[in-house]
């Protein structure tokens, strides 16, 4: 299997300090770039045999980027990114893609993933935790949450893709990003129905990926990880001190 890191995005305010990091893929955690830390696990997990990363250019003399088999430029946007990313790679073979600031990613977590992944046969799969088992390993790790019908659930830092589903995937994520400020758009997007049961948690995982499917006009599934490592991510200034904590030596 092939894996995409995508590393790409401007400065943002995780290295306003450090202006002479490309963006925070190559902020320090316990001394070694996130976005090395994202690498290693995939690089040790039997099976992925390619990992391309994306980033900006700037940064592709980084030694942080040492363990990738390639490196492509960024866009403008991450779905520009990930277009880079798999450009050129069989349309229907399953794509494994992550985000780039993964500090405590393990290989168990990835193969965990990819067995779902591999196993329900979709073109798009999301990684998911339940907040359950977050809690059991991070309860200080912070999270947004979704309710629905099985239980309480955030999104991990991979996706599985076929490259064919991108162009579908594409139109969808520009559909909601011009309706996310509009309740009634995104109502208009989701369907009343499923939106209804959201609120009040009753929409069940099944219903969320049919729906899902039918937007994108190929298959989507969520897979429920049993290891919370795939969804602690670091996001704002706060998940730098964490994410360091995280990694010290026991």
């Amino acid at each position: 299997m092939i894996a995409v890191v995508l590393a790409g995005g401007p400065p943002d305010a995780l290295v306003a300090a450090e202006p002479e990091l490309a963006n925070k893929a190559f902020l320090p955690i316990g001394g070694t770039a996130l976005v090395e830390r994202t690498i290693a696990p995939l690089r040790a997990t039997p099976g992925i045999d390619r990992i391309i990363v994306v980033a900006p250019p700037a940064a592709h003399g980084s030694g942080a980027l040492a363990e990738a088999d390639e490196i492509r430029a960024d866009g403008p946007s991450i779905a520009d990114s990930l277009r880079s990313g798999i450009a050129g790679l069989d349309p229907d073979a399953l794509v494994l893609v992550t985000a780039a600031d993964l500090p405590i990613l393990t290989v168990i977590a990835i193969e965990d993933f990819l067995q779902h992944a591999l196993a329900c046969g979709a073109d798009v799969v999301y990684a998911c935790v339940d907040r359950r088992a977050h809690l059991v390993k991070y309860p200080s790790v912070p999270h947004t949450w979704a309710k629905l019908k099985e239980g309480t659930f955030c999104g991990g830092g991979c996706i599985a893709l076929r490259p064919r589903a991108f162009p579908a995937l594409e139109r969808f994520l520009d559909r909601l990003g011009n309706a996310r400020k509009n309740p009634a758009a995104l109502a208009t997007i989701f369907g009343w129905g499923a939106v209804a049961k959201y609120a009040v948690g009753q929409l069940s995982i099944a219903e969320a990926e049919r729906r899902a499917s039918k937007l994108l006009g190929a298959p989507v599934a969520a897979a429920i990880c049993r290891y919370p490592e795939i969804a602690v991510n670091v996001d704002r200034l706060s998940d730098v001190e964490l994410a360091e904590f995280l990694v010290r030596p026991a």
